[in-house]
């Protein structure tokens, strides 16, 4: 291998190194987008939270205005405890309710936030109404459950 060939070689690895280098400081700054960003905390409480984990979206008419910061069990009542990082600038109002809703069958879980009421959310504040995931194969046992007992009385 002459001096030529080892010069381009050098060249070559320390351009993979910087190109690596600069793939992990855009994923580690990207990673603290979802931090507060000069945002406010909310809680909510949850019977159940099926497939929302912390960095899900927090969404309001289906725009993304905040993320999950963290998810715990409240020992008192065993409800799942969300905080929810709400972007500066988008107020939820004292009478709105959040959902935990899915992107489709397969799809992200979210928090979904439906506006209501007049005066606006304090940082800190519960949102008070909630409605948690619905368990799809339950709803499913149900109406296969219902249809067939509607099949008997027609019988």
């Amino acid at each position: 291998m002459n001096l030529k060939e080892q010069t381009a070689e050098t060249i070559l690895g320390a351009l993979v190194a910087l190109v690596a280098i600069g793939f992990f400081a855009f994923a580690s700054a990207q990673s603290g987008r979802n931090d507060t960003r000069g945002g406010y905390d909310l809680t909510a409480r949850f019977q159940r939270v099926d497939g929302i984990a912390v960095g899900s979206d927090v969404r309001v008419s289906g725009v993304k205005v905040g993320a999950v910061k963290s998810i715990a069990l409240d020992p008192a009542t065993y409800m799942a405890k969300l905080t929810l990082t709400i972007d500066r600038g988008v107020e939820v109002l004292d009478q709105s309710t959040a959902r935990v809703q899915s992107n489709g069958l397969l799809g992200d879980a979210y928090v979904s936030i439906e506006p209501a009421g007049v005066d606006p959310l304090a940082a800190g504040a519960e949102i008070a109404n909630t409605q948690g995931a619905i368990d799809l194969l339950t709803v499913l046992a149900s109406a296969m459950s219902s249809m067939g007992s509607q099949k008997e009385k027609q019988e």
